[in-house]
């Protein structure tokens, strides 16, 4: 309740922010005991004192303040699409160093690309749209959001998908004004990197990168990129090419944020099949690399003896991940269905009340649950008979309200001591009421 009440106080300062308005005019709104939204700020001054209650409201206020002077009101459709054609140029700038910074990158063009559908930040997709988006599995999914994207500021889930509604999202700017390195770069430490998330300590990796986040959009779900294929580091290092070809080695290092070694093994694994070639040190797509992807940069190598891919479906099978994103649907079509199922088989056992109009007011008659006892089984003065034999059960009582009691040799008093005291109990109720 205290977070539920902090959130709508810090709503409402953000509002009045917004407005124009000052400190004192938010303290008066919340400290107005009519004001249900200053419910919070009131019992602070209950429980602590006004100055306490106070220096609450001051703090609330200049967060308040903080995030309303760091963002832009959104006015129309237009100013819409405007901002996240800007918040993908920032996301095509800001480096994604490590096997779990390319992951989180995958998962962030999938939510741009439901945002760009929905028409704004706000939008509306479950795990599993993100996932199959990405090409990743639902468990790399969740992890890139609680250690990269969430931490980072870039993706923030506002309401938990429930039933047949997927969750609800908002995406943020990042971290900050401008891409901050890895603290694994800014500084040298005594201990060696971490090899699985490729942090190297060096200074081949600076603060900016340049990526074609539409190509990367357009090819992680594909399987040639799963992972035991050609991967996310060569998926990154496309993309940089497509933005600007003819690159070395080393300016792919600082254009796709990952080291050199792993640059040169995707390389390698690109060339393989055809997608790449070099001339010295100089690395370009290959002509029709990108077929259909808009690849047409007039520095683009038009060697033929290379020959170029003839599809990303060959280049899967070769790698022997095909069929990944199929059997990633068809587990999750798998995993829906049990799960409406699921909610089906609940909703059966909720009663449906009856609408019964009586002097006018609409009276709720709820419907027979399961365990009221069937007409055939009622017997004189409240015994159940036996459907089976048709005579008395002596072990089972009908109650005043219609259901079944269970008389045991533990019970202290009687069916019709039971009855008395519950009359009693009612009336009790009633008379205090």
């Amino acid at each position: 309740m205290a977070e539920h009440g902090h959130r709508i106080t810090a709503a409402i300062a953000c509002h009045v922010a917004r407005a124009g308005g000052t400190v004192d005019q938010l303290t008066h709104l919340l400290m107005h005991p009519d004001h249900e939204g200053g419910r919070h700020t009131q019992n602070i001054a209950m429980r602590s004192g006004q100055a306490r209650a106070l220096a609450y409201v001051r703090r609330v206020w200049d967060s308040a303040c903080a995030t309303v002077d760091s963002t832009e009101e959104v006015v129309s459709r237009q100013h819409a699409h405007e901002d996240l054609a800007a918040l993908r140029d920032r996301i095509e700038v800001t480096p994604w160093p490590g096997k779990r910074g390319r992951t989180a990158l995958r998962v962030l063009l999938a939510h741009l690309n439901f945002a760009e559908t929905a028409g704004g930040r706000l939008h509306a997709a479950s795990e599993r749209q993100a996932a199959e988006e990405a090409g990743i599995s639902r468990q790399t999914l969740r992890n890139a959001y609680e250690t990269v994207l969430k931490p980072g500021g870039w993706l923030r889930r506002l309401r938990a998908g429930r039933g047949k509604e997927g969750s609800t999202w908002y995406l943020g700017n990042g971290p900050g004004a401008s891409p901050q390195s890895p603290s694994s770069r800014q500084k040298t430490t005594q201990f060696p990197p971490d090899p699985a998330l490729e942090e190297w300590s060096t200074s081949e990796t600076p603060v900016a990168a340049d990526l074609d986040s539409t190509v990367i959009s357009h090819l992680m779900a594909h399987d040639a990129f799963a992972h035991h294929g050609l991967g996310s580091s060569a998926l990154l290092i496309t993309g940089a090419l497509h933005a600007r070809p003819n690159q070395t080695v080393s300016e792919l290092v600082i254009a796709s944020s990952v080291s050199r070694a792993t640059a040169y093994r995707a390389l390698r694994r690109l060339a393989r099949h055809g997608l790449v070639h070099h001339v010295g040190e100089v690395w370009s797509l290959a002509p029709r690399a990108l077929e259909g992807l808009g690849n047409s940069h007039p520095e683009a190598v038009t060697d033929r003896q290379v020959m170029p891919s003839r599809g990303w479906d060959q280049i899967a099978h070769q790698c022997g991940t095909a069929g990944v994103s199929a059997s990633r649907r068809a587990l999750h079509a798998a995993e829906r269905a049990a799960y409406r199922e699921a909610l089906e088989r609940l909703s059966e056992h909720r009663s449906k009340a009856l609408v019964v109009v009586r002097d006018g007011r609409q009276v709720l008659v709820p419907a027979l649950r399961p365990d009221e006892v069937p007409t055939p089984w009622r017997g004189p003065g409240g015994v159940v008979l036996n459907p089976a034999t048709g005579q008395v059960d002596p072990a089972w009582r009908v109650a005043s309200d219609g259901r079944l009691i269970l008389i045991t040799p533990y019970d202290q008093r009687s069916y019709d001591e039971l009855a008395v005291a519950h009359t009693e109990a009612l009336r009790e109720w009633e008379s205090a009421a």
